[in-house]
């Protein structure tokens, strides 16, 4: 098992925001795994994630950014806090309020002695992009705030290659990115930036005041779609999608995808994984071959 620094703190449960979605479920198992007791923050903590955690022995505490209370009563007594934020479904000005209302909270409750928020890779560098400007935000809020912290960028979700909106058109044999099809892109998968959180989270001396944008490897669209080809035995090719279609749909993502065309995402690999050769850099085929594709 992993000793961390304070013994006292290793006591305390780890707070996890987003514990029944995909970072923070990656997070909380992974803290699991290590010994470390965790506090799952949820809206419903009777829903089947949250069960699914409680049988792994994950704590579920009701959670409501927009419920101080619920935020207060939920980091009582907690020692460390994985926060994230989200702005779809809200908007990035709501995200920003959400984010510092938990962060405040964090500070407030008196036990939190380590903060790691995930943001986005490139998200302190001035993107365009409105879902990573307000992760910045949030990301200054609490650079400002008498707490140790850590910022990780982790870079394009190999996750969102498996949703529901992406497994509709893998039916139809074709994988869908609004990118040419031979532009490599960072990606990372969701247990991998559970795996190093909980890496962090462990060493809270050595990461306080870091920022750091983590990816396990570059590929292209035409790679994601030969390794789902090769996961799912289904022929699967990589189409690009217009940026116009993406705009009509959300402007947001629009400048997102413009932003990964030019200028592109900036994260060293090769210095990232020598710098944490301990971290299990999930590969893309990896990833793919672990999945169940109902295709």
């Amino acid at each position: 098992m992993t000793q961390i620094n304070n013994p006292v703190a290793a006591s305390l449960p780890v707070a996890v925001t987003g514990a029944t979605g995909a970072q923070g479920g990656a997070t909380a198992r992974a803290l699991l795994r290590a010994g470390r007791p965790v506090r799952a923050l949820t809206r419903d903590p009777g829903s089947p994630a949250a069960a699914e955690l409680a049988a792994l022995g994950a704590e579920s505490a009701h959670a409501d950014f927009d419920d101080p209370a619920s935020l207060a009563a939920a980091l009582d007594g907690a020692g460390a806090l994985f926060a994230m934020s989200t702005p779809f479904g809200t908007d990035p000005d709501t995200e920003v309020r959400q984010g510092i209302a938990l962060l405040d909270a964090a500070r407030a409750a008196g036990t939190v002695r380590h903060v790691v928020f995930t943001s986005a890779t490139n998200a302190d560098r001035s993107t365009g992009i409105p879902h990573f400007d307000s992760k910045y935000r949030i990301e200054r809020h609490l650079a400002g705030l008498d707490l140790p912290w850590t910022v990780l960028g982790p870079a394009a979700f190999l996750d969102n290659y498996a949703n529901d909106w992406t497994l509709q058109s893998l039916r139809d044999g074709v994988f869908h990115l609004p990118m040419p099809p031979g532009v490599p892109l960072p990606v990372i998968a969701a247990d991998t930036i559970g795996a190093f959180a909980a890496h962090v989270l462990a060493r809270p001396d050595a990461y306080a005041g870091r920022r750091i944008d983590i990816a396990s490897q570059w590929c292209t669209g035409e790679q994601i779609a030969a390794a789902i080809s090769a996961a799912s035995g289904r022929a699967i090719r990589c189409e690009e999608v217009p940026l116009s279609v993406v705009a009509g749909y959300s402007e947001d993502l629009a400048a997102m995808f413009r932003y990964f065309q030019d200028p592109g995402l900036d994260v060293d690999t090769d210095a990232l994984h020598a710098a944490h050769p301990d971290i299990d850099w999930q590969s893309l085929d990896t990833w793919a071959a672990a999945r169940t594709w109902d295709l």
